[in-house]
C-alpha cells in the first residue's frame, strides 16, 4: 500500500449563513489555509477567508499592453523600415490605419491570458483532488456548503482542528488524505 499524508481535514455545512459564520470563526481563530466549497455564490465569503484579490486582472491588462506594442511596433517595421510604400503622397507609417490591427491583437492577447491565466492561477486541469474522497463531498454541487482547512496551515492539528470544526457547526468532519 502506497505511503499516504494527510491533506486536510473537511466539514460540511448546511446553509450560505452558516459556512459564511463558519469561515469568520476559522480565520478569526487563526487559521490561513482554509477554502470554501459552495454550490453558489455566497456574498462577502472571499473576504470572511481573508482572500486578496486576484492577480488575473493585472495579468490581462498586461498582455493587453504587449497587444498593443507589438501591434504597433510590427506595423511600423513592416511599413515604415522593411518595406516603405507612399501611397497618395502619405507618409509609410501613418498610425490612424493601425488602429483596427491593434485592437484585435489587443483583445485576442487579453483574451487569451484570460482563460490560460485563469487556468494557471487555479493549477488546471486537476482531474482528482484530494477533497473529493470525503464522503457527502459530491453533495458540494448540489445543496452542501463545505470548509477545508488544509494540513499545511501552520495551526493544523488532526484532533484540535476536527473538534474546533464541529464546535463551530459542522458536520461530518473527515480527514482527507492526500
Amino acid at each position: 500500500m502506497a505511503n499516504t499524508t494527510k491533506w486536510g481535514i473537511v466539514a460540511e455545512f448546511d446553509s450560505a449563513a452558516a459556512i459564511y459564520t463558519a469561515a469568520e470563526k476559522t480565520t478569526a481563530q487563526g487559521y490561513t489555509r482554509v477554502d470554501a466549497h459552495t454550490p453558489i455564490p455566497v456574498h462577502g465569503l472571499d473576504k470572511a477567508l481573508r482572500q486578496g484579490p486576484s492577480p488575473l486582472g493585472w495579468i490581462v491588462v498586461c498582455s493587453g499592453l504587449c497587444g498593443i506594442v507589438a501591434a504597433q511596433g510590427m506595423m511600423y517595421w513592416m511599413n515604415a523600415v522593411d518595406y516603405p510604400m507612399w501611397v497618395s503622397g502619405k507618409e509609410p507609417y501613418a498610425w490612424p490605419a493601425t488602429i483596427p490591427i491593434t485592437f484585435e491583437l489587443m483583445v485576442l492577447l487579453s483574451g487569451l491570458s484570460a482563460v490560460f491565466g485563469m487556468f494557471a492561477l487555479n493549477k488546471l486541469p486537476r482531474l482528482h483532488h484530494p477533497i473529493f474522497q470525503h464522503s457527502t463531498f459530491w453533495r458540494a454541487s448540489d445543496d452542501r456548503f463545505f470548509l477545508s482547512i488544509e494540513a499545511t496551515d501552520p495551526k493544523f492539528d488532526s484532533t484540535q482542528t476536527a473538534r474546533f470544526l464541529e464546535s463551530i457547526g459542522g458536520k461530518h468532519v473527515e480527514i482527507v488524505e492526500d
